[in-house]
């Protein structure tokens, strides 16, 4: 019989999901690391709406919000919808207040920009944006299919056309609030991303979000140098007349770290410095790597939890197996992406078609499966999850597990006993330092 001083040490993991967080035990002798970003808890002192004022107080590159809407008749304000952590029960009303203090007979108009995401539900808004302002305010709820609530106002310099809702057109001042996080094509998320494709139309949000683009070695996580999807974006706030951004950076128990605002292009690289000298973490190689999507709003279905993959996946060595953590209580996430990925032969004969596809023939969802994928043709995904059907997890091409632990030893069985297992208690939060371990590529074995 094995003494108690024989047994292997254990370490105890706690990792967001949904709501709430799970907890699972791991040997030492297997950790390799857990990688926090330096920054993950709030280090303020102050009230956490402090920074947001000061922010205010001080924007980057620009005038004052309250000189932006002295002598307009009005004003719209884009925020986020239900999938993204904005916190707007504390920046709206501080875009409000401010607004209405220097110009009282303004008219606001807050206009949801939810791409090409569902729409939200009366319970979501009111959980969104606070009671007071669903039952005092005007919301309009952006749908980019609807054509008639459209207007073209230009094309990039890619030669897509650019469609937005026409209550952004229409204003004499448009705002957009946003949240400033690593984007695994985008690069970051923030900025002119509430434009395109927060308030765009369907089709020119396909086109930005094309194979060509997504398979493009420069459409990655943390980088915008040379990015085409960010030049897009950039482009598409300047054509739509976008005066003014209120951008958050979060901590990971999402409260409010650092605010910037202002010039949409200046506000958003500031926001951009501060992200990449707090939340980066150097690259470690594993067998075995572990991540989330940070628990709610990110890990509502599989199609957000890409993201968190994204992350594992540059940590991961060739063959080696990501448990992604993510309650996934709105199912899947999205039709297309679901029926492509489900009746695909294997991820990797998926990934190789759509990645030959053209522009013009970008489908919906096209490019969460190409990555999703291109993920799967190189690495086993183990998707623990609340899904009652875990069918849908496996017609996906992956396994799914109930508890953490369960994953693990599924994962140690693949890998062997000895494997070496990186934590990453956040995959969205966290950017990891050093190139990609995948340049887009399908791997060749």
């Amino acid at each position: 019989m094995e003494h108690k001083d024989q047994m292997p040490e254990v370490v105890r993991l706690t990792i967001p999901f949904g709501r709430g967080r799970l907890d699972a035990c791991l040997s030492k002798g297997n950790l390799a690391c857990v990688l926090m970003p330096p920054i993950s808890e709030n280090p303020n002192s102050l009230s956490e709406e402090d920074p947001l004022r000061l922010a205010l107080d001080h924007p980057i590159d620009s005038k004052p919000l309250e000189e932006w809407v002295r002598g307009k008749r009005s004003m719209v304000i884009i925020t986020s919808d239900h999938t993204r952590a904005m916190p707007s029960r504390q920046t709206l009303p501080l875009l409000l207040q401010r607004s209405r203090k220097a110009n009282p007979d303004l008219h606001i108009a807050i206009l949801v920009g939810a791409g090409n995401h569902r729409p939200m539900t009366k319970a979501e808004m009111v959980d969104k944006f606070g009671v007071e302002i669903c039952a005092r305010e005007r919301i309009v709820q952006h749908d980019s299919q609807d054509t008639a609530a459209l207007v073209k106002i230009g094309a990039l310099s890619s030669g897509n056309e650019l469609w937005i809702n026409r209550v952004a057109v229409e204003t004499e001042c448009l705002v957009a609030e946003g949240l400033i996080e690593p984007h695994f094509f985008a690069g970051f998320s923030g900025g002119s991303k509430s434009v395109l494709p927060g308030i765009a139309g369907y089709r020119s949000i396909l086109a930005n979000h094309c194979a060509e683009f997504i398979q493009n070695g420069q459409a990655r996580t943390g980088n915008l140098d040379g990015n085409p999807i960010h030049q897009e974006i950039v482009e598409a706030g300047q054509l739509a007349n976008l005066s003014f951004i209120f951008n958050v950076v979060l901590a990971t128990d999402g409260t409010v770290l650092r605010a910037f605002c202002g010039n949409p292009r200046g506000a958003h690289e500031e926001g951009v410095r501060f992200v990449r000298e707090w939340f980066t973490v150097p690259r470690v190689m594993a067998d075995i790597v572990l991540t989330s999507n940070g628990g709610y709003p990110l890990d509502q279905n599989i199609y957000q939890s890409v993201k968190g993959m994204s992350t594992a996946e540059s940590c991961c060595k060739p063959g080696g197996v990501i448990i992604m953590v993510a309650a996934c209580q709105d199912g899947h996430g999205g039709d297309s992406f679901y029926s492509h990925l489900a009746s695909a032969a294997t991820p990797g004969e998926l990934h190789r078609r759509t990645c030959r596809r053209e522009r013009h023939e970008t489908l919906p969802d096209q490019w969460e499966f190409q990555i999703l994928s291109r993920i799967l043709a190189n690495h086993p995904v183990i998707l623990v999850t609340a899904l009652e059907d875990p069918g849908v997890v496996t017609a996906m091409h992956m396994r799914p597990a109930r508890t953490i632990d369960e994953a693990l030893e599924l994962a140690l069985r693949m890998k062997g006993r000895q494997a070496q297992v990186v934590v990453i208690p956040d995959g969205v939060s966290t950017l990891v330092d050093g190139p990609p371990a995948e340049s887009g590529e399908e791997r060749k074995s």
